[in-house]
């Protein structure tokens, strides 16, 4: 049986794959935007084609179960338009007007984003740890990007760059929610599709530039090739794998840690410029990739708290016990019930596998309306007088 701490191992785990994935995205991008692609035509086919190839594993684990997709359509609608197509449009196009690195520094204030939004929410202050890796982070961050020799800023490029920092914060905001009986491969396939339809009609009305170009694209060490090789990779390694780990990591790790693990996809795309660009890191880079590595350990090893009032996961875990009358959200929908049993191994509940322990218990409960079961975690249940 998995201890937590395994759990949240193999949660980091996933995460930094997904962050190595996402950093792919940059040096094959750039190629199809200096050969004419518009930012919103290069992310409708990555969104739509990316939710194609994971289609057949989102039907496979549905199941036939189309209500659920149903159920959950406001999840979907908001993984596809702020977590996909927002991140994605506004970050491109702040690179179309200003440097990968000084976008990349403002985009990546979103886990600082995200600590803000926390404090603000349960009038709680960061912990210490948590304000050191931030700081360490973000310190890490400017090392490794050195945008002091960009020249001058673009006005509407930064703009665009913080519209990114705020559908970044979003994505890992959405990506942690539970997805209840939804399988998390079949909210990223839909989530991509619809955000790739919706940015498509968006551009065959003209609201958005929608420009392609089929004509070969230049890759520095690599020559001419065609456009198909680098949207190729953008699609399978940096929109399907990417985006399907990076929820499970989010889910796993919350969104708060999610996010500052994130900061480590510039460490990749460092790596990835210097072996496709042939762009050496400096000592100065080395440090900063020290410094994020520093940053994310700090916060990690704090604890995160319980999104609703602060407490901890175990402090209101022991608030609740069998036959307790609680209320929880169904994909946006208030849903009451009671507690069934509380759940604290490795189990199969409720049509799933369910993860649990005595440290990280969750809970079976059933509707008083439909007397469907479902299993969630205690952070998730609010207890009511009945």
């Amino acid at each position: 049986m998995p201890a937590p701490a395994t759990h949240r191992a193999s949660g980091l785990i996933i995460a930094l794959a997904a962050a190595a994935a996402f950093g792919t995205s940059g040096p094959f991008v750039k190629p199809l935007l200096d050969a004419g692609w518009s930012p919103a035509a290069a992310v409708a086919v990555r969104a739509f084609a990316g939710g194609l190839v994971l289609l057949p594993a989102a039907l496979v684990a549905l199941r036939g179960r189309w209500g659920l997709l149903f159920m959950a359509w406001r999840l979907v609608l908001a993984y596809g338009l702020v977590a996909v197509i927002g991140a994605q449009v506004f970050y491109f196009a702040a690179i179309s007007r200003m440097p990968v690195g000084i976008a990349l520094l403002i985009e990546y204030t979103a886990p600082i984003l995200l600590v803000l939004l926390a404090w603000g929410r349960t009038r709680i202050p960061p912990a210490l740890l948590t304000i050191v890796g931030a700081v360490l982070s973000v310190a890490g961050l400017a090392l490794v990007i050195n945008p002091s020799g960009a020249g001058g800023l673009d006005v509407l490029g930064v703009v665009f760059a913080l519209c990114a920092a705020l559908c970044l914060a979003g994505y890992y905001l959405i990506a942690a929610l539970p997805t209840g009986d939804l399988p998390p491969v079949t909210l990223v396939s839909a989530g991509l599709v619809l955000g790739g339809v919706a940015l498509g009609g968006v551009g065959a009305v003209s609201l958005v530039p929608f420009t392609f170009s089929f004509e070969p694209v230049v890759m520095p060490l690599v020559g001419e090739v065609s456009w198909m090789l680098p949207m190729a990779v953008v699609v399978l390694v940096a929109t399907a794998f990417a985006y399907l780990t990076g929820i499970i990591g989010a889910i796993r790790l919350g969104s708060r840690v999610a996010s500052f693990v994130g900061l480590v996809e510039v460490l990749f795309a460092v790596l990835f410029a210097w072996l496709l660009l042939g762009e050496v890191p400096t000592w100065l880079q080395l440090m900063g990739g020290a410094l994020i590595v520093a940053g994310v350990v700090f916060v990690k090893l704090e604890r995160e708290r319980d999104p609703v009032d602060g407490s901890t996961v175990q402090a209101m875990a022991k608030k609740l016990s069998k036959g307790d009358h609680v209320e929880w959200s169904t994909h946006g929908t208030t849903t009451s019930g009671e507690v069934e049993k509380s759940i604290t191994s490795d189990t199969e509940a409720a049509g799933r596998t369910v993860r649990a322990s005595d440290d990280d218990p969750q809970y079976l409960v059933k509707s008083e309306k439909s007397g469907r079961e479902a299993v969630h975690k205690p952070e998730a249940l609010k207890k009511t007088n009945s």
